[in-house]
């Protein structure tokens, strides 16, 4: 890996901390000397997928909200990024709009009594569809990584899925595991 490549770690973005910063991308990438920053492109309710319906155990064709942003590193797009959440969970709340969230969404959930306990993550290797392509300026038959993480609460309940795009060349992904 060249020191241009991104190491990233989702342990960062699954809990509240007190002293996370407004805007943990931007942080995080500033951490590393470099620029982070996002563009929320719709935010709102949307028919479930299929994909979601499952993943946040509604009905499928049930709405949902979700958030969708594309992820910048260095004014360059690098992920794109859709959050779902339960429609009873989020709507008229700020998870349902195109501001920012302020100390971010799972800070937000966690104030409304939505605190993660347990997350599932799937990755998977694919070549992007032409919308992702052009999005995040891949070239043709260049792979992606697509990140689907689920977010549980203490009663197994699906708080929120967030399903990442991104490119797989100078990509890595590195998960700590804490046991006991």
């Amino acid at each position: 890996m060249s020191s241009r490549d991104w190491v990233s770690t989702s342990m960062p973005y699954a809990a509240p901390g007190d002293e996370a910063p407004d805007d943990m991308w931007a942080a995080e990438a500033a951490a590393k000397g470099r620029r982070g920053s996002q563009r929320i492109v719709h935010a709102g309710e949307v028919t479930a997928p299929a994909e979601v319906a499952e993943l946040l155990g509604v009905p499928a064709g049930e709405p949902v909200v979700v958030r969708r942003r594309i992820m910048y590193l260095d004014d360059r797009p690098c992920e794109l990024t859709d959050t779902y959440y339960p429609v009873d969970i989020a709507r008229g709340t700020g998870l349902a709009g195109t501001s920012k969230i302020p100390g971010g969404a799972v800070k937000l959930l966690a104030r409304m009594g939505h605190t993660g306990a347990r997350i599932r993550e799937d990755v998977q290797a694919r070549v992007p569809d032409e919308e992702e392509r052009k999005a995040l300026g891949t070239g043709p038959g260049e792979p992606v990584l697509r990140l689907t993480r689920l977010t549980l609460d203490h009663a197994d309940r699906p708080i929120q899925a967030d399903m990442m795009t991104m490119p797989a060349a100078g990509r890595r992904l590195r998960y700590e595991i804490r046991i006991g």
